[in-house]
């Protein structure tokens, strides 16, 4: 603990940063980039929207959120809740609670935020008195949709659309999007099963009602372990990544594979994860062909970019290209959930583009406001009716996402992501350099970020103290704690950031 924090402020300011980078720290930050961080690294002079600053009045949480938590607990299970927040107050990368706390907020509402609190831009879109009329007058959508919804969903959903995938369905979350992008997995494989027959036989329309094949084929999606994917049957035989989730519920047993467990410093690694990336995808080759032999043979593939909830998990482009090879091979699909990834937290609007792979389905939510599927021809429906609900998203959800979109690119916000990723990935490998024995396997893409301590117990108690100092950040996987801050953070917040997570850990 020899060096105070400002010292680090130093070295990620650019004054010392070629000493740190020859400290053999490990990032996922490629080196052409890391070498212009010197240039990048800096505090931002321009303060966005005239954001506040950390304020610590009360205990966290404080009396009142704990009165209306009690009273929130009587009528619904819901003790999670952490506090209540006074979103009035809240402004930019700052939230306030109902006690006069004031928080730096690095988790955005489990990364879902894209712009920060109260943005001008979304303000003033929910102003306009057409977008009102939209707000108030919610339509089915597979009936009745408005005259400029196709102009909105061009302007919104399709601006950002991952390379190759020019269909999309809005959905409104998370779950429901990734229960719908399998579903497109299952009607392709049996359309390719029945030669692209199109009309259904008379056996296939009496079975289903059944439950039984043909019309309802006995098939699997292939997951890996350590992934969530959402709570509804499908998704919980989908997702293996905390066991409360699942408890009690019947769900199926489709194959799981090892996801990549890698070594970190990874530069310091690189057999050893090379040899970790073949192991899993040889894993991957076995379940297919054992499900095939089974009888349940795998429809499609789905997987996270980084899986989030399991612990911010990163797998390697080598290794997604890999798995992109077996799902060729085996002519089935391949589908990314990017819920938590997507929407430009990790330097690029989608993570898989770091891979340099072509999914077939892309899902989405959180950052992007509205919840969604996106894929290819081949994955369209031939049937109308067949991926349909009531609301099939929600026109509030796009004018919101018109914004966001608008804003990403006036604002460059992308670079604004990756330059100050810079500066949160060089801080935390700082700290982990001189705090060995509590800080481990910093890692991470823009500020979509993540380091371990040594325990559960120790992750809690530090995600506490931090917040009762003044900033907020999440937890994930057994030991991990994730950085999930608005495509606003800026440098400035980047370094406060730092500065609270260094005073935190001094104290252990």
């Amino acid at each position: 603990m020899a060096k105070n924090f400002n010292t680090t402020l130093k070295l990620i300011r650019g004054t010392s940063y070629s000493k740190l980078r020859r400290r053999g720290v490990s990032t996922n930050v490629p080196k052409s980039q890391l070498a212009a961080a010197s240039a990048q690294v800096r505090l931002d002079k321009d303060d966005l929207h005239g954001e506040p600053s950390i304020k610590i009045v009360s205990p966290v949480p404080g009396e009142k959120s704990k009165a209306l938590k009690n009273e929130l607990c009587k009528i619904q299970e819901m003790s999670t809740v952490t506090f209540f927040a006074d979103y009035d107050k809240s402004v930019g990368n700052y939230i306030s609670d109902v006690d006069g706390n004031t928080y730096l907020d690095c988790f955005m509402q489990i990364a879902s935020i894209p712009l920060g609190y109260n943005h001008p831009a979304i303000l003033e879109a929910l102003r306009s008195e057409h977008n009102v009329r939209a707000m108030a007058n919610r339509p089915a959508l597979g009936w009745f949709p408005s005259e400029d919804w196709v102009d909105r969903i061009r302007s919104s959903l399709l601006a950002v659309a991952p390379k190759g995938l020019d269909q999309v369905f809005p959905m409104m979350c998370g779950t429901c999007s990734n229960e719908n992008g399998i579903k497109m997995m299952f009607m392709r494989y049996m359309h390719m099963q029945r030669n692209g027959r199109v009309d259904f036989n008379e056996e296939e329309m009496r079975s289903v009602l059944a439950h039984q094949a043909p019309g309802s084929p006995k098939l699997s999606i292939l997951s890996f372990k350590g992934g969530f994917h959402g709570r509804t049957i499908g998704l919980l035989s989908c997702s293996n990544s905390r066991p409360i989730q699942g408890v009690d519920i019947p769900t199926l047993p489709w194959p799981k594979a090892e996801f990549p467990k890698y070594k970190y410093p990874l530069e310091e690694n690189v057999r050893e994860n090379q040899q970790e990336d073949r192991r899993c995808l040889a894993i991957v080759e076995e379940l297919m062909e054992k499900a095939t032999a089974d009888g349940t043979p795998v429809a499609g593939i789905v997987s996270e970019p980084i899986q989030a909830e399991g612990g911010d998990n990163h797998g390697s482009p080598e290794f997604f290209q890999g798995l992109e090879r077996i799902a060729r091979k085996w002519d089935v699909s391949l589908m990314m959930d990017e819920v938590q990834t997507g929407g430009g937290s990790t330097g690029k609007m989608w993570c898989h583009e770091h891979f340099g792979i072509q999914p077939d389905v892309v899902s989405f939510s959180k950052k992007m406001v509205s919840g969604g599927v996106y894929h290819n021809m081949e994955h369209r429906p031939p049937h109308p009716g067949r991926i349909l609900n009531t609301w099939i998203g929600d026109p509030h959800k796009i004018i919101l996402l018109e914004q966001v979109v608008k804003t990403i690119r006036e604002e460059n916000l992308l670079d604004r992501v990756s330059s100050t990723g810079q500066i949160m990935m060089t801080g935390l490998l700082d700290l982990q350099q001189r705090m060995p024995g509590l800080l481990s396997a910093v890692r991470g893409l823009g500020t979509f970020c993540a380091m371990d301590l040594p325990s559960l117990q120790m992750r809690d108690r530090f995600l506490t103290d931090l917040r009762s100092s003044g900033v907020h950040l999440g937890g994930c996987g057994e030991k991990t704690v994730r950085f999930r801050p608005s495509l606003t953070f800026s440098a400035k917040e980047a370094n406060i950031m730092l500065e609270h997570i260094e005073a935190v850990l001094r104290k252990y």
